[in-house]
This record gives C-alpha cells, sequence and structure tokens, in this order.
C-alpha cells in the first residue's frame, strides 16, 4: 500500500524484519522521500545494534531519504526527528510539559523513555546516497524494565502515561508533517534553529549526568549541545564535546 504523507510517499506493511532494512532494499526504486511503516517487526533494533521490541501497536516505521549534505551534516537530522517526535507527541496528547529529548536521540515521557531514533546511511557523498532515519515509539506498551540496561532510563508508553490510545497511522499523520516542517527548516536556516528548538526541551540541562563512551566513562555537567550536535560536558578538567555516547542520569 502507498499513499503520500506531507510531501513525502508512504508505505504500509503488516510485517517486516526491520523498516530501516527495507528501507535500503527499496531506496533505489523510491521517487523521493518516503515514509515506511510496519505492524511488527521481526528484527528491529537500536542504537548499538540493540534489539528493538516491536509488539503490534507500537509504531515501526522509516523515513527514506536521498541526502546531498556531507555526512557531519547529515547525521543533524536526528535532532529533527526528536522534534518532529515532540512536536506529533503533544499535538495528539496536548501534554507539551510532558516531553523532553535526551541527547542523543531519544524522547522521553514523564522522564521515562518513550521513544528511540536510529539513523543509518549508505553512500553518503555518491551520486546514490541513501539515509534511514528509523524511528520506534512505545505508543501501547513499553519492553519490561528488566531487559533494560542497569542505568539506564527506564522505558514508559503513551498509553500508561497519557491514557491517550494512538494508532500508529494516526501517529503518523501527525509524526510526517511535522518532520517536513523540521525538515524545511533545517534545509533553509541549517541547524541553528533546530538546536534552539532542541535546548528549549533539553532533559537535564545545566545538571549532573553520566556519559558513556566506546572507552571511558565521563561525569560532568550537561552544559549545551554545540554547533555540530556535540554534547558539552563540563567537568573538573574543562569542557568536553563528546560527538557519541550513552548518557545515563
Amino acid at each position: 500500500m502507498s499513499a503520500k504523507a506531507h510531501g513525502a510517499g508512504r508505505i504500509a506493511l503488516p510485517e517486516i524484519d526491520s523498516t530501516n532494512a527495507e528501507g535500503f532494499r527499496r531506496a533505489a526504486s523510491l521517487p523521493g522521500p518516503t515514509w515506511i511503516i510496519a505492524g511488527f517487526q521481526t528484527a528491529g533494533r537500536g542504537r548499538r545494534a540493540r534489539p528493538w521490541t516491536s509488539p503490534p501497536g507500537n509504531f515501526h516505521a522509516t523515513l527514506v531519504l536521498q541526502p546531498k549534505e556531507p555526512a557531519e551534516q547529515v547525521a543533524l537530522r536526528s535532532f529533527a526527528a526528536a522534534l518532529a517526535l515532540r512536536d506529533a507527541c503533544v499535538a495528539l496528547t496536548g501534554l507539551p510539559d510532558s516531553f523532553t529529548l535526551k541527547w542523543p536521540n531519544d524522547v522521553l515521557l514523564n522522564g521515562g523513555k518513550l521513544a528511540g531514533i536510529l539513523l543509518e546511511s549508505a553512500g553518503l557523498g555518491t551520486p546514490t546516497p541513501v539515509l534511514c532515519i528509523g524511528i520506534g515509539v512505545n505508543l501501547i506498551a513499553a519492553p519490561d524494565a528488566s531487559l533494560v540496561e542497569p542505568g539506564a532510563v527506564p522505558p514508559v508508553s503513551l498509553l500508561h502515561e497519557t491514557g491517550h490510545r494512538i494508532t500508529p497511522e494516526a501517529f503518523l499523520d501527525a509524526l510526517a508533517p511535522a518532520y517536513a516542517a523540521w525538515e524545511a527548516a533545517f534545509q533553509t536556516a541549517g541547524f541553528a534553529p533546530l538546536r534552539t528548538a532542541w535546548l528549549a526541551h533539553a532533559a537535564r540541562l545545566g545538571e549532573p549526568i553520566r556519559a558513556r563512551t566506546g572507552t571511558e566513562t565521563r561525569d560532568g555537567i550537561f552544559e549545551t549541545v554545540d554547533a555540530s550536535g556535540n554534547l558539552i560536558l563540563r567537568t573538573h578538567a574543562g569542557s568536553l564535546a563528546i560527538p557519541a555516547a550513552e548518557v545515563f542520569f
């Protein structure tokens, strides 16, 4: 099934291994930006190849793009996706104070993890670039907290926290125009307006956090996000720019 969703195509599938994987498989044949939404994923994944629980009724989708910018700029679309997710959640629930953004790629609801974003790319800088923005949202069910890494933000669902039962299709109806608006802002004005908006809703800004990279763990104050999207952590040794890390509160 294919339709248009605010300037982007929409492909709805009952079941797939991974919407990101399907995005890469279909990329060469897509005429332009396209959302792929699945009722169920058999092999959904998050950052660092972690499994992503994908029960029916939750939101599992990927936006497939063909970006022309350098890789470091392409990666900034994770902020556009996070802002669009928050906008969609607020529009559907009317609860603007309940949703915050956790660097680098999560949306929190009442302090718990509601949604995650996974950017994967191929061929950047070539004539056939592909970017898959994978998005998972716990609309009706959240993973068991015992399955979450110790110290990580506990998962929550939209239904349990707010009482709102939103279908995946209705969620995409809200998300697609929200993302299109932030993509347009990114295209016309660059990262600056996204950075300003993201910081306005950032979780734990100005507070102590722990950032764990693949090689070390740093404790400090979450100072800001810089113009390249790096987390700026103020430590006893000075401020550090961290391009990628797991953040713990």
